[in-house]
């Protein structure tokens, strides 16, 4: 009676059980806080330091590269040496980054601080993640699949909107938020593999043979509007900075707080339709926004910005929700991992190419030129990855819902 089981398992863990689940999930949480903390400064750091838009684009770009470099690592050697032993040096590295970002007085500094913040984060996406899973159980697997993508989300955009509010005070807050979870891993739950995998410590991620259309369709989606909320991110403070004659960094993270809310909002309003029309209205969604953004600068518009955040924020979500669920449907549970890293892996190449691309851009050529040609190339993108998924003709079916089941 498999129904008695599960009904066994949610009520005989009790209380100390969930509670586990839910602290497992706090780690995620604080390192995604540090993950966004330094976008509404990022003003503050130009006028005070003195460089460039491009070299702004390429100090969020060492997060993507931090982060790409770790997912190649830490997935692997989580599932050989266990949990803790990458989560524990990972939140001391977030640590270390706080005081960076504190203490900052040049360029070089912020790149080693965002680098750092990019490898904690990687670390987090595989190990945290799957702590999750681990303290939650096989009867919890939805619950832990929910638990850490909205820590995720929660973190991502509570970040901004903190130091909008505390400015550089943030990292104070956040090293506190990251001492709590140093605790948290260290009291874990959790035991070492039994059977370690095998195979290469280090490599590039993928799927199975026969699941690479499957991974195509996600990233089509995915990477775009990944790509849209970088950009928001990592040039969205310059842009409000020229549209409203501020430099109030409050503004720049209610708008990065609103993007991830609507983020996690579209997400949970689509996830009972099947998975070709979640992707396609990511893509709708994203190329829209992109057309606002070009909108926006253009009329100097801000409400025209927001929407094109929000709609941006909708496109990474659906475009994610829809990716992952196909990877959940198709690939099997021991290469399930691998495969998701190989989704992101697609996501966070352009979203740190296209941005930096766009900031030099924007140096040379103004900031309205930039920003419009980004758009329309992103939009191009969006619209062709909308075709992409289109054009496969018989996606696998699986489980609708397999996207809440993945964790």
């Amino acid at each position: 009676m498999p129904g008695a089981r599960e009904a066994h398992e949610e009520k005989g863990e009790g209380a100390a059980a969930t509670r586990w689940v839910w602290t497992a999930a706090w780690p995620v949480t604080a390192v995604f806080v540090l993950s966004n903390a330094a976008t509404p400064l990022y003003v503050r750091w130009q006028r005070e330091i003195g460089f460039s838009k491009g070299t702004l684009t390429v100090i969020f770009a060492c997060y993507i590269v931090g982060l790409l470099g770790s997912l190649l690592v830490s997935g692997v050697v989580s599932d050989r040496v266990g949990r803790k032993p990458v989560l524990l040096p990972a939140l001391g590295l977030a640590m270390a980054a706080c005081a960076i970002f504190a203490s900052a007085s040049a360029v070089a500094a912020l790149i080693v601080a965002r680098l750092f913040s990019g490898i904690a984060v990687g670390a987090v996406v595989s190990a945290g993640m799957a702590a999750v899973t681990d303290v939650a159980g096989p009867g919890r697997r939805r619950l832990a699949a929910l638990l850490a993508s909205c820590a995720m989300v929660f973190g991502a955009g509570l970040g901004p909107l903190l130091a909008g509010v505390l400015g550089k005070g943030v990292f104070v807050l956040e090293a506190v938020l990251l001492a709590a979870a140093v605790v948290a891993v260290v009291r874990m739950p959790v035991r070492r593999p039994a059977a370690p995998a095998k195979g290469a410590w280090v490599r590039i991620p993928g799927v199975p043979r026969g699941s690479g259309r499957q991974l195509l369709m996600g990233i089509a989606v995915f990477a775009p509007g990944i790509t849209a909320t970088s950009f928001v991110l990592s040039l969205g403070p310059s842009l409000l900075s020229g549209l409203l004659d501020t430099n109030s960094p409050v503004a720049a993270g209610a708008m990065a707080f609103v993007m991830f809310l609507t983020a996690t909002g579209a997400q949970f309003a689509v996830q009972r339709l099947d998975r070709r029309t979640i992707l396609l209205a990511g893509a709708v969604s994203t190329a829209i926004g992109m057309g606002a953004l070009i909108a926006a600068v253009r009329a100097s518009s801000v409400p025209l910005l927001v929407a094109a955040a929000l709609l941006a924020g909708a496109g990474q979500g659906m475009g994610q929700l829809g990716g992952l669920s196909l990877l959940n449907s198709g690939v099997p549970a021991s290469r399930l991992a691998e495969a998701n890293a190989a989704l992101n892996v697609g996501g966070y190449v352009p979203a740190g190419v296209l941005p930096v691309t766009a900031g030099y851009l924007s140096d040379a050529a103004g900031l309205t030129t930039g920003a419009t040609v980004f758009g329309a190339v992103l939009m191009a993108l969006a619209l062709v990855g909308g075709l992409v998924v289109l054009a496969v003709r018989h996606p696998p079916v699986g489980n609708r819902h397999g996207g809440m089941e993945g964790g």
